[in-house]
Formats: C-alpha cells, structure tokens, sequence
C-alpha cells in the first residue's frame, strides 16, 4: 500500500485537509515501512468505521473520545477482532491524534482517556505430546541425526537458540547413566548446567558419532561451518513443511517448560534449568494454556 493520503482514504467520504494531515503525520515521522503501512490500515478503518457510523465526512476535528470508544467496542464484539489487534488500532488512532494535539489541529487528544483492551494472561503455546512423537518420529524416518539430536537438546533443555549454536563439544557430558550439558553463554552471560534425560544423550551421542571432521569446536555445524540461528530456524521450517506443525526454536522451549511442570511440579528447578533469574518470569507456565481452558468448557453441561 502506498503511503499516501489518497490510498488510506480511497472511497471514504474525509474533509479537505484531511489528506494532507495524515499524509504529514505518517510522512513526518521515521517509521519502518511496514509500520507505516500497518498504520495506514489502521487509520483507513476509523476513518472508514466513523463515516459509516456517524453518516458524515471523516474530519478529525469531529472525532470525540464516545466515538474512538465505540470504534474500540465495535472492533471486538461486532466484528470480533483479536484483542490485540483492537489494541494496536486504538494505539494508532491515539499516535495520531496525539500528533495533531501537538501540531493545534484539534484542541485535545480524544484517544487518550480511552483504555486498551485486558488481554486475559495464558500460558506460552507449547506441542502436545503427538505432535512432539510426530516430529521426533519424522526426523527418524529421515535419518536425520544431527536434527534429532538438535530437536533432542531443544526438547529436553529448553534451551535457547542462541544456547544451542554456542555450544562447544566440550560442553556436552555424556554417560550412560547421566548426561549434563553446559550452556556457557545464556541470556546476560549466564553459565548454567542442565540434566540430559537418556533419550536425549543417545539422540546426541548418535549425532556426534556420524559429526564430519572440521575445523570448529561447535557442537552443531553444517556445509558452511558452524550451525547459525538462522541455520536452526531453517531446520525448523523444513520440519514445519512436513508435519504440518509451525515449528520454531521457542515452541520447543515452551513444550519442555510445560512438560517439566506437568511431571515434577518444581518451579524453582524448572526456572533453574531454563535460566530465568526471576521465579515471577518461569511462572507464567502455571497458567492455564488456551487448549485447556477450552477442553474444560466442552465439560460443562447444566
């Protein structure tokens, strides 16, 4: 979409000046193109909603604080938008208006007594166990050892992606009867040590057991060198095609989180693990998930 005032406002009825205002406030500001375009968006639709809604040209000296509050309530019950992208529309519409508070075209900000909607608090989505046994059983299929090894370490660490391409070979400690891996580099340069299950030091010893000889202590490589992030996520995407499932390093985080919870119920060695300082950030898994808030209603009956 073009950044233009004649683009936003394409077929709704504005006043003269009306153009020219937006196409300074979305023009006057150093905005990435995507944020202005998606403020455009968000603009075309008040400008859109309010014409339709008052029978009148959209002109900013007309919006009033009920109006931006019934464009907010009409967002979500009648045209049930996620919560989040009322919000973003709201926070655009006050953006605006703010700037032309600043610039004397209106005498206030009408948006800005107006609240965002509450989001309700869940906990991060994480895969349910066929989908984790789909995955693992697909990799298998392939025999594709150094993703069931890296799919391994993410499973049953929680690591970051960022733990993951940094570790070195001497970081891995390996025995038939326990296994630890060390992250040396974690979010503010934290060095911690995790347990590594059984399933997960075979799916690496495997790995480390076919590893091409190079000149890299990193753990991870590929045809280049040592595995990148972007290298991780690629392996994701490819998997992602596969089985159906949108995968990424973080969903693997959240699915160890939740899995580490539901069989030990130990927040502060969960926390520990996953290298959170605060138990307040690691207690957000002991939240209700989306899926089980819904699973729980389909028990209902009266």
């Amino acid at each position: 979409m073009k950044n233009s005032a004649d683009s936003v406002f394409d077929g709704i009825p504005v006043g003269p000046d009306e153009g020219a205002l937006v196409t300074g406030f979305l023009t006057g500001h150093d905005y990435a193109a995507d944020t202005r375009r998606a403020f455009g968006n968000d603009i075309r639709k008040f400008a859109r909603w309010f014409a339709e809604a008052n029978r009148e040209p959209f002109v900013v000296g007309r919006v009033t604080t009920r109006d931006i509050t019934d464009f907010r309530d009409h967002l979500r019950r009648d045209r049930q938008q996620a919560v989040a992208t009322v919000n973003r529309a709201l926070v655009t519409v006050r953006t605006l208006f703010g700037w032309l508070a600043d610039q004397g075209r209106v005498p206030a900000n009408p948006a800005k007594p107006v609240k965002e909607l509450r989001r309700q608090a869940l906990a991060p989505k994480g895969l349910d166990r066929a989908q984790v046994r789909k995955l693992l059983r697909e990799v298998e299929l392939r025999q594709d050892v150094r993703a069931d090894a890296l799919f391994h370490l993410l499973l049953f660490t929680g690591c970051r992606v960022g733990d993951l391409v940094a570790l070195e070979l001497h970081d891995l400690l390996l025995g038939e009867r326990a296994g630890t891996v060390v992250f040396r580099f974690g979010k503010g340069n934290k060095q911690r040590s995790v347990p590594l299950p059984l399933p997960a030091r075979r799916a690496v010893q495997t790995y480390l057991d076919a590893r091409p000889p190079v000149e890299t202590a990193k753990v991870f490589v590929g045809e280049r060198g040592a595995l990148t992030a972007r290298g991780v996520r690629a392996v994701c995407d490819k998997y992602s095609a596969v089985t159906g499932i949108d995968l990424h390093p973080h969903l693997c985080r959240h699915t160890y989180a939740h899995r580490y919870l539901e069989e030990t119920n130990d927040l502060v060695a969960l926390a520990q693990n996953l290298g959170h300082e605060s138990l307040n950030t690691t207690a957000r898994y002991t939240r209700r998930r989306e899926k089980d808030l819904a699973e729980a209603a389909e028990k209902l009956s009266y």
